[in-house]
């Protein structure tokens, strides 16, 4: 499912005390996703990584303790995270991220630690939710697999994979460049490919693409320096398409006069262009953003709307914006 839809499950899961495993590629923002359903749901969030950890991290460090009548035992002492676990008294989500990558011993124990709530005699606040993420054994990530009882620990498993409406709507509210947001509504595949390799190149994904923005916002657009962020097909195709969004008449020329100026023909630019007039328009623009709409292919009007609302959805309230889904009622069919 896609980032949205799985945000809607984790948010009652969440809600519900429910652990929840999230597998999916390298780079499609499991971790990402965690950070903001901690946000809405006003949890804190304590983030672990297996990977790196010791046995000890999840059942206590050993220790001798000198008991009331002196005599002295041996106990598992919690500390760090595991502690705060412990000791949680406002709601906490609990993430283990990257769990799939973690050895054997590691992974066996967080196996009490999540179903029972328990470790050696220490009992975890009920104000915590667990949940954690990995990648899949295909991505060449270092998952060996998770142990079959740690599995079935987790309430459900489910599969992240990359949506290109999430994604714009993400990029929209995170300032991400025009021509990158108009290159993924006309390359949507960018998002979503299964190449892996153990050579030390990128490839795309939503988080490599997200690096290319911040690479074209740096004035940064050579082939090396893309190439290097998304790799070298990705920032082949990705450069050929800001050279079509430069070349795009003046926005500022279509707002002052959108029933003349030029509407391209070739698909590319249409995307171009509708990219640019999105990074562009306001509630006080958006008349003559919409009467320049009206020119353009009926699907490529459709998303300049649906990508603008996303921008700014004061825009709905104008009556440019009202008059419009009057005429086009059939787009909401």
């Amino acid at each position: 499912m896609g980032p949205k839809e799985l945000g809607k499950v984790l948010e009652t899961c969440v809600e519900h005390r429910e652990p929840v495993l999230i597998k999916g590629a390298p780079g499609v923002g499991k971790t990402d996703v965690v950070h903001q359903i901690a946000k809405k749901t006003k949890h804190k969030l304590i983030v672990f990584h297996p990977v790196v950890s010791d046995p000890t991290d999840f059942k206590g460090q050993p220790a001798v303790v000198t008991m009331k009548n002196g005599e002295k035992t041996a106990e598992f002492l919690p500390f760090g995270d595991l502690r705060a676990l412990l000791e949680a008294d406002e709601p906490t989500i609990a993430f283990m991220d990257d769990v799939g990558q973690a050895p054997a011993v590691v992974q066996a124990a967080l196996m009490q630690l999540i179903l029972a709530r328990r470790v050696n005699g220490h009992v975890v606040s009920d104000k915590v939710v667990f949940m954690a993420a990995t990648n899949r054994r295909q991505d060449r990530a270092g998952v060996t697999g998770i142990l079959e009882p740690v599995k079935s620990r987790f309430t459900t498993i489910l599969e992240m994979v990359p949506d290109k409406d999430d994604w714009i709507e993400w990029a929209l509210q995170h300032d991400m460049p025009n021509e990158l947001i108009g290159f993924i509504n006309f390359r949507p595949a960018m998002l979503a490919t299964e190449e892996v390799t153990s050579d030390i190149i990128n490839h795309p994904s939503p988080r490599t693409i997200a690096n290319a923005g911040r690479l074209i916002k740096m004035g940064l657009m050579g082939m090396e320096v893309l190439g290097g962020a998304v790799g070298q097909g990705c920032a082949v195709e990705m450069i050929g398409f800001i050279k079509v969004f430069n070349q795009l008449p003046n926005i500022q020329s279509i707002l002052l006069n959108p029933e003349d100026a030029i509407v391209p023909t070739d698909p590319s630019a249409q995307y171009a262009v509708v990219a640019a007039l999105v990074g562009a328009t306001t509630k006080d623009n958006v008349g003559r953003v919409f009467k320049y709409a009206e020119r353009l292919p009926i699907e490529f009007m459709t998303l300049l709307a649906k990508d603008a609302v996303r921008k700014d959805d004061s825009i709905t309230k104008t009556r440019t914006f009202i008059e419009w889904c009057h005429r086009h009622q059939e787009i909401f069919v």
